[in-house]
């Protein structure tokens, strides 16, 4: 399918047919265990985890449009789709990512990372507390429906609960692809630009390689964030791996560069009318002690500079909603402590005035804590001051189901894993009274969570 700029692309296996067995309560780590190549993988701290090996069908956009053109040809996607058999927990979901910017690059590591991504799962696994379900799809010209059934229930009879930990791959070294002096000399960049009134805040990030001592191990390291983040929004997305049913061929394959992480900031979740997002910003580490942990909580309470920034976030998050919600309310204001740092965090709840998730995807990225303000001319500054392309790191990962119902997290504390080697993003945002150095200390803690689950 064809899109207003020429860009968007729909591969699919024509005219579909999804069927579906249920499942006892299983682990994540189970499902990735499985003898088929992964696909995506998101996770909800309050909703489900969806899994996708293989793809009936994927949708692929570019630049400024990317949300609408998977929008536009997921529905048609959906058309072909006979999925009326199948539970409504368990009908086939799209499940991938976007890139931060417009314009995207795909320079190293996003070489198979386009604009936008989202792959309709021949094999789709949903787990829950309650046990979940496998969802089979597949052309109903060359396959029966009891033949995609005997799929699923193949998938179901090979996993096997339990076993010991995978390794995880340990680092040999790492490399800081920005130095302090190149990070203060961007720093300073952007203050005199907010000194200047030309904006408020910009969130400027940096990355980090690190070489591995062993090839990148999917269920090992997203097992350990989720053992180490059981609150966060875990995702692992692999464009590369290919549109089709997958095969075995008894030979080991490829490095699939993968896109993950444990992120602690939804984006959205639309659930009918219902619409929750957040403001997450604002952030210290955690101290060595209880006592020195809660003077670091009390300072984000307290701290002006702290509360202004959270303030500007909560307050930008209610005029984006404007276009696609209403009656916005903003819950109470916590500290959000995780392993490594804590964060101001404030709820916010809407009623849904648009009718897709993707629209409330639009109109909210990127927010103010991993963009800026005003959102133009901070993305100006960004791509101007950073000397990498983002990729997706800080973009709408997640998914969505043919009613438009679906959860995005914000593609934060993350990275992409590839062979012997992976790269990580971090970043902070930049305001009036920021300090080069005490901000330099702060990306680094944004790093434990994946060098943590590597090592």
């Amino acid at each position: 399918m064809a899109s207003r700029d020429g860009q968007d692309r729909v591969q699919t296996a024509g005219r579909l047919v999804s069927r579906s067995v249920s499942i006892p309560p299983t682990a994540l780590r189970d499902v990735l265990r499985l003898d088929r190549p992964i696909h995506a993988a998101v996770t909800a701290p309050d909703g489900p985890t969806v899994v996708a090996s293989g793809s009936a069908a994927t949708a692929t956009a570019e630049g400024a449009d990317r949300f609408a053109g998977i929008r536009d040809t997921a529905t048609t996607v959906y058309e072909t789709v006979d999925d009326d058999s199948v539970p409504d927990g368990a009908r086939p979901r799209f499940v991938g990512g976007f890139a931060f910017h417009d314009r995207h690059e795909r320079a190293h590591p996003w070489d198979d990372f386009p604009g936008a991504w989202f792959a309709l799962p021949s094999v789709q696994i949903v787990l829950g507390e309650d046990g979940g379900w496998i969802t089979a799809t597949g052309n109903r010209d060359e396959r029966s429906p009891s033949e995609i059934v005997a799929t699923a229930e193949s998938v179901r009879d090979g996993l096997v609960s339990g076993g010991p930990a995978e390794e995880t791959p340990g680092v040999s070294s790492v490399v800081r692809e920005t130095t302090l002096e190149e990070w203060t000399e961007q720093l300073e960049g952007a203050l005199s630009r907010i000194d200047a009134g030309d904006i408020e805040k910009v969130a400027l990030a940096q990355t980090l390689r690190a070489n591995l001592e062993a090839q990148f191990p999917l269920a090992s390291v997203i097992e350990r964030l989720g053992e180490t983040y059981p609150d966060c929004f875990l995702f692992a997305l692999r464009p590369g791996a290919g549109y089709t049913e997958p095969t075995h061929s008894g030979e080991q394959a490829p490095p699939v560069p993968t896109f993950f992480g444990a992120s602690p900031e939804r984006l959205v979740t639309k659930a009918g009318d219902t619409v929750r997002t957040g403001a997450l910003a604002s952030t210290v580490g955690r101290g060595d002690t209880e006592t020195e942990d809660d003077r670091l909580a009390d300072r984000l309470r307290t701290d002006e500079k702290f509360q202004r920034e959270h303030r500007v976030v909560v307050e930008s998050i209610r005029e984006q909603l404007t276009p696609v919600a209403r009656n916005v309310q903003t819950g109470s204001r916590t500290v959000r402590r995780l392993d490594s740092v804590q964060h101001l965090y404030t709820p916010i709840e809407a009623t849904a005035t648009a009718d897709h998730v993707l629209a409330v995807v639009t109109a909210l990225h990127p927010t103010p804590a991993v963009g800026g303000l005003p959102p133009d001319v901070a993305l100006e500054t960004i791509r101007n001051t950073e000397t990498f392309d983002r990729g997706w790191y800080a973009a709408p990962v997640g998914w969505f189901d043919e009613e438009g119902d679906g959860t995005f997290a914000v593609g934060i504390r993350s990275a992409v894993g590839e062979d012997r080697e992976a790269t990580l993003f971090a970043g902070n945002g930049i305001v009036a009274d920021s300090d080069p150095v005490a901000e330099w200390e702060e990306v680094q803690l944004k790093y434990e969570p994946i060098l943590d689950a590597l090592r």
